[in-house]
């Protein structure tokens, strides 16, 4: 695995060293220059406790953070062989998109590339953009249900771009097709993967909203067959986007997590550990998560259904949705005669609704919609009511 240039990973100095033989040695130190002021009776009440400032996140969150993604993932893989999660492996930041960030800092150096899904959200090559590293699509494909071109990726990896490829994203289930990772996919991605020394990141803030999910989904968090970066976070787990938590579970051959981890915590304490205000919550946090998750799963699977139902006794029939296997938004299929922008428009000045077309995710073809199963049933029907009578009049 090769890893970018941008870490300093030069040999420390005496006194470093020398500091760092006392501290594996449990030799206590006195230190002249000791300017945290929690240590010396001045920070204020309001913000108790002396700051550790450890890189991956304070310690006691982490532990709590493991418990829960142990107990989580070996429930979901349903025979309770997932991997126990390993507390030194995880780190805490504020949110996935920090996570990308900081994995393109990891593995790029400026002018290289990660492969990136299509349909998608804008998000990565936005990200990408301001790390100086490229991106290079990879296509989901469509014939009933999404599914992977994994030729198609080993042509990218073998092609003139290849050698500066440096990850592969894979969003578990993908938004907005709500596709996840097939269990034949994944073996054959693993594999390409640890040949070409490219790491995995595993976005999978979606991947507890099954919707209509096929049999053998797994989580990538915990993959041992090669370096893999699983990213989730409370935003999605709690409905809580303002819940500015999220992690990154490091797994995969010993040696790459290892060279990884020592890179990736030069990165993290430069970047500062998160507030130790904000971790003391992640407990409690993680206690309201499993409520939270179900009322989310409970609301956006009612409105699935009530969307079939909808599409089902429309007289005209031309709206359809794709199959979504997870997630909390699917894509409505519209007569492609109707230009997208036109329909959206007609919909802001008909009935002061907006949406975002299929072009927003860089769909192939025009007639595509996206819609969010968040809504309270009420006005997800009245949502989906006012595409249906859109259509029905820019085709009269």
């Amino acid at each position: 695995m090769r890893f970018s240039s941008r870490v300093d990973l030069s040999e420390p100095n005496p006194i470093a060293a020398a500091e760092t033989h006392c501290r594996r040695e449990g030799m206590p130190l006195g230190k002249l220059n000791d300017s945290n002021p929690t240590r010396h009776g001045l920070a204020p009440a309001l913000v108790p406790g002396t700051y550790t400032a450890d890189p991956r996140g304070p310690r006691p969150a982490r532990e709590a953070l493991a418990s829960f993604l142990t107990e989580l993932h070996r429930g979901a893989e349903g025979a309770g062989t997932a991997p126990a999660a390993d507390p030194n492996r995880l780190y805490l930041l504020s949110s996935t998109s920090q996570a990308y960030s900081w994995l393109m800092k990891l593995l790029c150096d400026a002018g290289d590339a990660v492969l990136a899904p299509k349909p998608g959200y804008p998000l990565i090559e936005s990200i990408a953009r301001l790390e100086c590293v490229d991106t290079i699509e990879y296509q989901l494909r469509f014939d009933g249900s999404w599914y992977i071109d994994v030729a198609e990726l080993r042509a990218l990896l073998d092609g003139p771009q290849g050698a500066r490829i440096r990850a592969l994203v894979l969003i578990n289930p993908n938004n907005p097709t709500g596709s996840y990772v097939k269990a034949g996919e994944r073996e054959q991605l693993v594999g390409l993967c640890r040949e070409r020394g490219v790491a995995i990141i595993a976005d999978e803030v979606f991947y507890d909203y099954a919707l209509e999910p096929f049999p053998g989904n797994a989580r990538l968090a915990g993959e041992a067959g090669a370096l893999t970066f699983a990213l989730d976070g409370f935003s999605k787990m709690l409905a809580a986007p303002h819940a500015k938590v999220g992690w990154i579970q490091v797994s995969g051959p010993e040696t790459d997590v290892r060279e990884a981890m020592r890179r990736l915590d030069v990165i993290a304490d430069d970047y500062l550990p998160m507030s130790d205000i904000i971790a003391s919550r992640i407990p409690d946090l993680l206690e309201a998560a499993k409520v939270q998750t179900d009322l989310v799963r409970g609301r956006v699977q009612g409105n699935l259904r009530a969307l079939h139902r909808m599409l089902e006794s429309d007289p005209l029939g031309v709206v359809s949705v794709l199959r979504a296997e997870g997630g909390w938004n699917v894509l409505l299929r519209v007569p492609g005669v109707i230009d997208e922008n036109e329909l959206v428009l007609h919909m802001i000045d008909a009935h002061g609704v907006s949406g975002q077309p299929g072009y927003f995710f860089d769909m192939a073809s025009n007639g595509y919609l996206a819609i969010s199963l968040l809504p309270e049933p009420d006005e997800f029907a009245h949502n989906v009511r006012v595409v249906l009578d859109s259509v029905a009049e820019l085709l009269g």
